[in-house]
Parts: structure tokens; C-alpha cells; sequence
């Protein structure tokens, strides 16, 4: 059975849902709950409350969009992902705070030279951004390339990360 949560934030509602295995999909902020719940739904049938397993992840996430520097060293279910996406998604997840690397950083990473493109598709499959912080990874140039958010909240979070880089 999975879980969730509803909360809002500083840029809108979000929510969480997770498994016993860990936390399976962070939805970006919207504009009301309803959007959020029908976010949630697609893909995921028998939602339950999970309010209270989510606590904390739920305010390191709104202390994460104020700027706050904080872990998301959660577990994650990957159990219906290929090796492949869980590779490319735990090389991401070693991009420090404050700093980006390029799609080719993480096609070598995870041995697969030249394979951007897959790594490009990978990371839009991301279903955990933040803990998964795909807007690390920019291109070639170090160009903002594709993000779930837009390219406009990319930019917003690399530049509060690196305001706030120690």
C-alpha cells in the first residue's frame, strides 16, 4: 500500500508518496491540493494517509525552498526502474550542494561514455526531484537544458543553492 502526504510550502502544495521500500514521488509545487492529489493518483492506486511517516522529509522540504542547506539522504523505491535510471539516479545524487555537472559526468559515472542523451531521458524520468537533484545536472556548456519545473525553476534553485554554497 502506498502512503502520502499533502503539505504546503513558500511556492505552493506538494506532496509525497512512498512505499515500505522508501519514498517513490516529491510532486513540485502547484497552485491548489486538487492538483496535487490528481498528480499523485496517476500511477498510484490505493493511496492512503501517510501524514505522519513523512514529517520529517515534508519539512526538510520546506526548509529546502527557503533556501535552508538540508540532506535528503532518504531511501528511495526504485523497484519499478531499470538499473540503468537507478544508476544514473544515485550518480546524481552525489552532486554536491551548490555545484552542477554535466550530462556527460554522469554518462561516465555510470560507465556509459556518450550516452548523454540516456542520461538526459533517465533524469526526466525523475519521479523524486530534490532528493534526486536532476537540476544539477546542466549541459555540455553548462547550458540549462530540460527539467520537469522549467528551465525558470532550475535556474532559481542552482542560483539559492549557490547563494548559499559553503
Amino acid at each position: 500500500m502506498l502512503a502520502y502526504s499533502l503539505f504546503i510550502t513558500g511556492w505552493g502544495w506538494m506532496g509525497v508518496v512512498g512505499s515500505e521500500e522508501g519514498v517513490r514521488q516529491v510532486v513540485l509545487p502547484q497552485s491548489s491540493p486538487h492538483n496535487v492529489h490528481r498528480i499523485m493518483r496517476n500511477g498510484n492506486g490505493g493511496l492512503q494517509d501517510g501524514t505522519a511517516r513523512f514529517t520529517d522529509l515534508c519539512l526538510r522540504l520546506k526548509r529546502y525552498i527557503t533556501g535552508e542547506r538540508v540532506s535528503f539522504d532518504d531511501k528511495l523505491d526504485t523497484s519499478e526502474v531499470s538499473p540503468f535510471q537507478q544508476q544514473v539516479w544515485e550518480a546524481t545524487r552525489s552532486i554536491p550542494w551548490g555545484e552542477t555537472r554535466t550530462y556527460g559526468w554522469v554518462a561516465d559515472r555510470v560507465g556509459r561514455p556518450g550516452h548523454c542523451r540516456a542520461v538526459g531521458q533517465a533524469l526526466a524520468s525523475n519521479p523524486v526531484p530534490f532528493l534526486i537533484p536532476c537540476h544539477r545536472v546542466v549541459g555540455k556548456s553548462g547550458c540549462l537544458t530540460g527539467y520537469r519545473g522549467g528551465l525558470t525553476l532550475k535556474k532559481y534553485l542552482l542560483d539559492m543553492e549557490s547563494a548559499n554554497h559553503e
